[in-house]
């Protein structure tokens, strides 16, 4: 039986992951309350969803140093249950969301996020690094209209890009102050781990909010705070059961917006987890996330919470600023949940502009800059998918830009494998025979080459050998060509011997089946990895 709980292993470095936990938190506070906007929700519905989806998948999911909590992928879907059910029916789609992605990680399916082509991540990638920016330019604008934008904006679906043109910016002193501090925030970040010894013990990120923090408080500069956006005051979150009717009505209600949220959740979070191994060159597990993500957002659905999914931005913060182990996440949770019962007076007093230099500094880090470099060394069609996905991220919506790249990818990848498939002929005179011999793939993208090169009616022997030493049968329409071609010679009045067929398709033929030879070349089986250290046999 397959292992899909990883053994807990909390921390290797507690100083860094406390303090990286810290400032993670820190920057989890108006991301949550913005996202809380756009789903039309309270913004403790926001800030309580951070908390338990943070909480809840550092210690369960399967990736440590990753940070999850309310994101706007997922809010934007819950805009529509929101506005014409209610809130109530929200969470009882959260809860369902939960179940779904559990499922999802019993089955271990997040296998599948290996399908995902490079240029589809570096697509992805770049797609959040803009949608990211893009988000942060909502802070230069009048703080009495932020909320208003965000609820305007998921009327119509979501574009990252309607920020720019909805007008309200600041002017005057107000831009320009705005502006230095974020300015400042980002110089921070960047000079201080060059500072000898302290560079180092500190984490730059944290430093440069208390800093900017201070200057502020201390010279009494009028700038936004996180105060401005909502307050952040409330109390232990209280376990509340959805009030809506237990019928099969209500499943048909929600359920469509539950496998909509599970999908996109879980796309997010699996190739948030596939970066970050990449980065730190280690590996987790993705059928143990799945459940991770699928026990948080059944917490939420249960306590009032919106739900939410791996967040890039925090996640590369935490990365960034030494967080490896499972404590950061922990302590990221714990620091909000302490912000909003303890010291919500304090947090709100932060300046934005010290929170969005941050995140500009998580877009520079995030965006990948060799793509660019690279576009006129790789195939044009992989460059045409990485702009796509990074296109309709930053346009509609980061799940279906993913999938539409896989798509994309797979069909470039079909017409490729198609060309691969040729056909070889000659004469036996020995055994006055014809023989056709199969190199490449058989599969709904080759089989018209099959059909073109294979001519029973034209063929002068009346005994012929099609041999697939050199090919491999791959699909369902192969293996009907294959039979389609054997009703042509049976018609033709001809004998037809297929060699070197594997078992497997000759169990599946139907017409054909007769005439394959007895000396059939087994098919490998291959162990596929399933997760680390698991292996399923593929039978």
């Amino acid at each position: 039986m397959l292992r899909l709980v990883q053994k807990f292993h909390l921390t290797d470095n507690p100083k860094n992951d406390i303090l990286s936990g810290l400032t993670v938190a820190l920057a989890l506070v108006p991301e949550a309350i913005a996202f809380a906007f756009v789903a039309k929700v309270d913004p403790l519905v926001g800030l309580y969803a951070a908390f338990f989806v943070g909480f809840i998948t550092s210690i369960f999911g399967g990736r440590s140093g990753m940070i999850s909590g309310a994101t706007g992928a997922m809010a934007v879907a819950m805009v529509g249950i929101v506005t014409v059910y209610g809130v109530e029916y929200l969470f009882a789609a959260v809860l369902l969301t939960g179940i779904i992605q559990i499922g999802a990680g019993v089955f271990q399916l997040g296998k599948f996020i290996r399908l995902v082509p490079h240029p589809v991540m570096l697509g992805f990638v770049n797609g959040l690094a803009i949608v990211i920016f893009l988000a942060q330019l909502s802070q230069f604008k009048d703080a009495a209209l932020v909320k208003e934008s965000a609820e305007h904006s998921s009327d119509g679906g979501h574009s990252a890009i309607d920020v720019i043109f909805n007008g309200n910016w600041l002017s005057g002193s107000e831009m320009h102050l705005m502006l230095g501090l974020t300015f400042l925030t980002m110089a921070i970040i960047w000079l201080f781990p060059k500072i000898p010894k302290l560079g180092t013990f500190l984490p730059a990120s944290l430093v440069s909010i208390v800093g900017v923090s201070a200057l502020v408080i201390g010279l009494d500069l009028d700038t936004k705070t996180v105060g401005d956006l909502a307050s952040i005051k409330g109390g232990w979150p209280e376990f509340h059961i959805p009030m809506v009717p237990f019928t099969l009505e209500t499943l048909m209600i929600i359920l469509p917006v539950a496998l909509t949220l599970a999908a996109i959740g879980l796309i997010e979070s699996l190739l948030t987890l596939t970066l970050i191994d990449e980065m730190t060159d280690t590996r987790g597990r993705t059928s143990q996330e799945c459940i991770g993500q699928g026990l948080a957002n059944t917490t939420c659905g249960v306590f009032g919470a919106m739900g939410g999914c791996a967040m890039i931005g925090q996640s590369m913060i935490n990365i960034k600023s030494g967080g490896r182990g499972r404590l950061s996440g922990i302590t990221a949770a714990l620091a909000l949940l302490a912000f909003i019962m303890f010291t919500s007076t304090w947090i709100e007093m932060i300046p934005l502009a010290a929170l969005t230099g941050l995140m500009f500094m998580v877009v520079i880090g995030t965006f990948a800059w060799a793509s660019v470099r690279i576009l006129h060394k790789i195939p044009k069609e992989d460059a045409f998918v990485i702009f796509l996905v990074t296109a309709v991220t930053v346009a509609y919506d980061l799940a279906i830009a993913v999938i539409i790249g896989v798509i994309v990818s797979a069909l470039v990848y079909a017409w490729k494998s198609a060309s691969k498939f040729w056909v070889t002929v000659w004469h036996n005179k020995a055994d006055g025979n014809k023989v056709y011999k199969l190199h490449g793939p058989l599969f709904f993208g080759s089989i018209q080459n099959f059909r073109d090169e294979i001519d029973p009616k034209n063929d002068e022997e009346d005994d012929v050998v099609i041999d697939f030493s050199r090919a491999r049968v791959w699909d369902h329409s192969a293996l009907e060509a294959i039979d389609a071609m054997a009703l042509k010679y049976t018609e033709a009045g001809k004998t037809l011997h297929l060699v070197h067929l594997s078992a497997d398709c000759a169990m599946l033929l139907k017409n054909a089946k007769d005439m394959v030879e007895i000396n059939v070349i087994e098919d490998p089986h291959y162990g596929v990895l399933v997760d680390y250290g698991e292996r399923l046999d593929a039978k």
